[in-house]
């Protein structure tokens, strides 16, 4: 275990978001302040004196990094949250760590990282980096981690997108975007408390297929396939189907 020892050693290849924030929040923790290492550094030494050697690149450069670096004592650990072990090849200690937070820079991303749930899979190492932080994890199976980041960018990433719609569709009528967000923090709550089916209101869930033809006639071409979309979506949480479909 590592936790308890301080001045563990990591060296990190890819000094981008996601790596340096990583850095940051065990440096914080009592770990050695890291080493990085960036596109054109000799890797030839990334394993002297190192416990844990972090791939945090790019997905597609993950397996060509792995197979570049030597024999090493340290434990190889990638970030990603869509590739498995064997992106890692033949090194003896191979560990995946994905963390459930955006990370948008190097200080805001290490202060998100303390607390914060991760994905893992490998070697006990990355349940013990998980303890370091205070974080919460769970396991995710290698054939299942296409499924598993699929989920983790619907949460995020098409949130933000759906969101950046109802900016838009409230700007064109002059209301603000901060009433939206409040109302937006209101449902998040309710989920989170009663859980999505039970979260749901609005004209899907009561079934009101008149006002959803309002909306959509209402809204401007470009912003109607996303909306279309998405109450089918919640037709199917309520478990109801569009009245002409019954």
């Amino acid at each position: 275990m590592l936790r308890y020892r301080a001045g563990v050693q990591l060296h990190v290849i890819g000094p981008g978001r996601a790596g340096r924030s990583l850095g940051r929040a065990l440096q914080l923790c009592g770990w050695a302040e890291p080493r990085y290492f960036g596109r054109g550094d000799d890797l030839a030494s990334i394993g002297d004196g190192a416990d844990v050697v972090v791939i945090a690149t790019p997905d597609d450069s993950i397996a060509s990094v792995a197979d570049s670096l030597p024999a090493l004592d340290a434990v190889v650990i990638h970030l990603s949250g869509s590739r498995g072990l064997d992106e890692l090849g033949a090194h003896d200690r191979t560990g995946a760590l994905h963390p459930l937070v955006s990370l948008p820079d190097e200080i805001t991303g290490a202060a998100r990282l303390a607390g914060a749930w991760f994905a893992t899979a490998g070697d006990p190492v990355v349940d013990d980096i998980v303890s370091t932080l205070d974080g919460r994890s769970f396991g995710i199976a290698d054939e299942d981690r296409a499924s598993y980041h699929a989920a983790a960018v619907i949460a995020s990433n098409h949130l933000v997108a759906l969101l950046g719609q109802a900016e838009r569709v409230a700007a064109s009528v002059g209301v603000p975007f901060e009433a939206l967000l409040d109302l937006a923090e209101g449902s998040l709550a309710n989920v989170r408390a009663l859980g999505p089916a039970a979260a749901l209101t609005g004209p899907a869930a009561r079934g009101d297929e008149a006002t959803i033809r309002r909306h959509l006639a209402a809204l401007a071409d470009d912003e109607t396939a996303a909306y279309e979309v998405l109450s089918v979506e919640a037709r199917r949480l309520a478990g109801r189907a569009r009245v002409d479909e019954e």
